[in-house]
């Protein structure tokens, strides 16, 4: 029970118990009790609305950021105070949520099938992931479904919720444009473990895999595929021009490479800089 609820209970015109004593009973102290909350100064209250303010245009800023953007426009603050301020006001940053694999207790987890497996032809295995694309307020879900033997992304989609709609979609345009493949892989999360996604396999008569617990590198060229993707996002921060959809559109419809070839090709930077290159968005 909260300090404030007991320290309703005190009772200073109690003919027996005194206040001492009840606070013991009660289990808090006499300064709990005489305390008066003192009202935040004029000072206080203008830095409120300042971060206020920059909180509605810069609504993922954590106490960290808040305290860096005020001292550039000449606030001395330290972290400690903006923490404390942005809670007493409710100001909750938005995030990248980081578990885009949430299971669902009531759906069924199938097993992993491509251990040892060769793959080696295309329709042979796809697989399927989501990931976060931040936006300049907040973010959005990308679903991407890609052919492991070539590479390919067969198809893909935008959300603003973490529903199965639009896991579905990809699938069913996945299938209708490049047929059915033999196995389908994905990862534990309940958009893929729901009865609609996997009924759409069912009926296609595709054998359903899912990764391991934890098990990453189960999916590890789609979870590639996301490194590539964002990491050219943060090369176009660099160079002073949009984000989004950019990235989204180009990458994601970049044709397959050769069969044995990596799609998100491990050169690193030095890939992603040819990448940028050959779209005339990067001096050589």
């Amino acid at each position: 029970m909260s300090v404030a609820r007991r320290r309703e209970w005190i009772n200073p015109a109690h003919h027996c118990l005194s206040i001492a004593a009840q606070c013991r009973l009660l289990s808090i102290s006499r300064s709990s009790y005489y305390y008066a909350p003192v009202p935040e100064t004029e000072e206080t209250l203008a830095l409120m609305r300042v971060i206020d303010a920059a909180f509605l245009d810069m609504p993922w800023y954590g106490s960290r950021q808040m305290v860096r953007h005020l001292r550039r426009n000449d606030h001395d603050v330290g972290r400690r105070r903006v923490r404390r301020l942005m809670a007493k006001m409710g100001l909750s940053p938005i995030y990248q949520r980081p578990r885009t694999s949430d299971p669902h207790p009531q759906h069924r987890v199938y097993p992993y099938l491509l251990r040892k497996l060769a793959i080696e032809r295309p329709n042979h295995v796809w697989c399927a992931d989501v990931t976060y694309i931040p936006m300049r307020r907040g973010f959005l879900y990308l679903v991407a479904v890609m052919d492991w033997a070539t590479r390919k992304v067969l198809a893909w989609r935008l959300s603003n919720t973490m529903d199965a709609g639009f896991c579905v979609a990809a699938l069913e345009e996945a299938l209708a444009r490049f047929g059915r493949p033999e196995f389908f892989n994905t990862d534990q999360g309940s958009q893929f473990t729901s009865f609609a996604f996997t009924s759409v396999l069912r009926d296609a008569e595709v054998r359903i895999s899912m990764d391991g617990r934890g098990r990453w590198m189960d999916n590890v060229f789609i979870e590639r595929l996301w490194r590539s993707l964002k990491y050219s996002a943060r090369v176009r921060d660099r160079l002073g021009v949009a984000r989004w959809p950019w990235p989204v559109d180009h990458l994601l419809q970049s044709p397959a490479t050769p069969l044995g070839a990596s799609w998100a090709n491990p050169g690193g930077s030095l890939w992603v800089a040819q990448r940028f290159r050959s779209w005339g968005a990067c001096p050589p």
